[in-house]
């Protein structure tokens, strides 16, 4: 027989805190859960005190089976090693955390299996709910359907962009069934287009990433449709990862062209960080050889030579919109996509000084 002190230590109860604090259990339960009833400073010094010499640590699991909540939010982002999904990843976590919430981030690596097999999981986790920057315009959303969790398209994508106040449209025919939160790709991209024009170049290329799905995307169109409103020749387009080692080998794509654009609009600043090396290691000068304009506005594109001239997104206001609409659903089940508009941040890589 085992000697009595190599037994199991019995858990720690609420009850246990209760009698050492001499508060009743409900007091002590509403000192860990921050209400719903207020309670008098002494008694939760006192409580807290408790808590501490007998190593109270409260049941997760029936304290969501209590609140009927697990009180924790997943998120999935396609690189979590992308500084801009980095930034974006923290302003969610520190909303959620204004709420009370727990964020759980998981990185699908650009890849499609694992972003669904993320999805199921998270499902399966019963997480409150699911913020998705999908490989996928319309991504397969069938598990948290079933699970009951709502989901919000984070950082999404649409042809619906619109310039000006952030535009909201109500669900219809063809679109999500689910919230989606995201930026206007395509005037931002056009907007950069227009800028590096006013710099009077007219031969202006393009760095473009590519998405599971193969649709086109939004920044592509505003490019082309920049182009097409100055009346100009497209330049060359060269497909690449959304990473730095895509914009690396675009660089040395379009180094190796006989005739090279004066101008480069890139999808990303990550491409951008690694077109700007491999252009420094050919030896040209940005912006006198070449003119370069990225899309995201991460703080990295503070620190490259030249700084990157960027279209910036609002992440704390995608954040914040995207958290909204996660936990303050419009009744009747009336979804929504929010686009809020992009700014130009202008640099030395496009020729500003």
């Amino acid at each position: 027989m085992p000697h009595p002190t190599s037994q199991a230590k019995a858990a720690v109860t609420r009850d246990d805190v209760a009698r050492l604090a001499g508060v009743s259990p409900a007091v002590v339960s509403y000192v860990v859960n921050g209400g719903p009833r207020p309670v008098s400073p002494a008694k939760e010094a006192k409580v807290r005190q408790a808590i501490r010499a007998l190593g109270y640590r409260p049941n997760a699991a029936a304290r969501a089976l209590a609140l009927g909540s697990s009180e924790m939010l997943g998120m999935i982002v396609s690189d979590a090693m992308n500084p801009f999904f980095a930034s974006l990843a923290r302003a969610v976590e520190n909303a959620a955390a204004e709420r009370g919430y727990t964020l759980l981030l998981a990185d699908s690596q650009a890849s499609l299996r694992t972003e669904r097999r993320l999805i199921k999981n998270f499902a399966a986790r019963r997480v409150d709910g699911l913020f998705l920057c999908s490989m996928l315009f319309e991504p397969d959303l069938m598990d948290l359907e079933q699970a009951e969790i709502p989901a919000v398209l984070l950082n999404h994508s649409t042809d619906l962009a619109t310039a000006g106040s952030p535009a909201v449209m109500k669900h219809g025919a063809g679109a999500h069934s689910s919230n989606s939160v995201g930026v206007a790709f395509q005037d931002g991209a056009r907007m950069a287009v227009e800028h590096l024009i006013s710099h009077g170049h007219e031969h202006i290329g393009l760095v473009m990433g590519g998405n599971a799905g193969g649709e086109l995307d939004a920044r592509e169109v505003g490019w082309h449709q920049g182009i097409q409103d100055a009346g100009l020749t497209a330049g060359p387009i060269v497909r690449a990862p959304f990473t730095r080692e895509g914009g690396h080998r675009a660089g040395q794509e379009l180094l190796a062209r006989a005739e090279r654009p004066t101008a480069v609009f890139v999808s990303s600043d990550q491409q951008a960080v690694g077109l700007l090396c491999a252009l420094h290691e050919g030896g040209l000068r940005v912006p006198e050889d070449l003119a370069v304009f990225a899309f995201d506005g991460s703080p990295e594109s503070e620190y490259t030579w030249p700084r990157l001239s960027t279209v910036a997104q609002p992440i704390d206001d995608l954040a914040q919109t995207a958290l909204e609409a996660l936990l303050a659903p419009k009744p009747g089940g009336e979804t929504q996509t929010k686009i809020f508009p992009t700014e130009l941040v202008l640099r030395a890589s496009c020729g500003c000084h």
